[in-house]
């Protein structure tokens, strides 16, 4: 089996795992709504945004405080892809000294070549732009959501109305999550520089550890 078509076939292997996971977890939560954790925050955030907005002025700075700690840590791992983005730039200058020294422990093929080692970083360089995309979205979200939330319910009507508030905080969410799972992703993508085995068993990996934090409480204890 040639070099290229062990990086191909460890590649491939690992997006199906990735698809398959996914395609199940749609597939349950369809089933029950309440098997996933993200559908327990989507309809607690809703209905946070509900209470907020119906006291009448009485919770403003705990909304505030609130929305500014989801900021902070949107903020946070922003800045954080931009680091792992500008790391991960300087690995690109060194493929070939790098592409021999990161295989050793590659039992498994995979093509030492430099090109190979450029669209490895490609692959992961994209990743993480998209995690700095989701972060940067859902701070977008976040300041539009922080002046509306304190909207008296008399003005809170049509595209201010507390469920369209609360899609907006639940969008914010979705990026959120997003750009998590984008960081999730990254973590086999890293490991794919070291040869295509560390890919498909980190990928595996990963699927079982996505599955016990996408679980929620009540389908634990179903």
């Amino acid at each position: 089996m040639g070099f290229i078509d062990t990086d191909v076939i460890a590649l491939c292997g690992s997006g199906v795992l990735l698809l398959a996971y996914y395609l199940y977890l749609a597939l349950r939560v369809r089933r029950d709504p309440d098997f996933t954790v993200h559908s327990v925050n989507h309809r607690a955030r809703a209905l946070w945004v509900k209470d907020v907005m119906a006291a009448q002025g009485k919770k403003d700075v705990m909304a505030v405080q609130t929305l500014r700690n989801f900021g902070m840590t949107a903020t946070f791992k922003a800045s954080s892809s931009i680091l792992l983005i500008l790391g991960t730039l300087t690995l690109s200058g060194q493929a070939e000294s790098l592409a021999r020294t990161w295989h050793v422990l590659d039992f498994a093929g995979g093509s030492r070549a430099a090109e190979w080692w450029v669209i490895k970083i490609i692959c992961l360089l994209t990743v993480l732009l998209v995690a700095f995309f989701a972060f940067a979205m859902a701070l977008r979200l976040l300041n539009h959501v922080v002046f509306m939330v304190n909207l008296s319910q008399t003005d809170a009507q049509g595209s201010l109305s507390p469920e369209r508030v609360g899609q907006r905080l639940n969008s914010a969410g979705v990026f959120y999550t997003l750009g998590m799972r984008a960081f999730f992703v990254a973590v086999p993508l890293t490991f794919w520089l070291f040869g295509p085995l560390f890919l498909f068993l980190s990928t595996a990996g990963l699927i079982v550890a996505l599955y016990h934090l996408d679980r929620s409480p009540l389908a634990e204890n179903s």
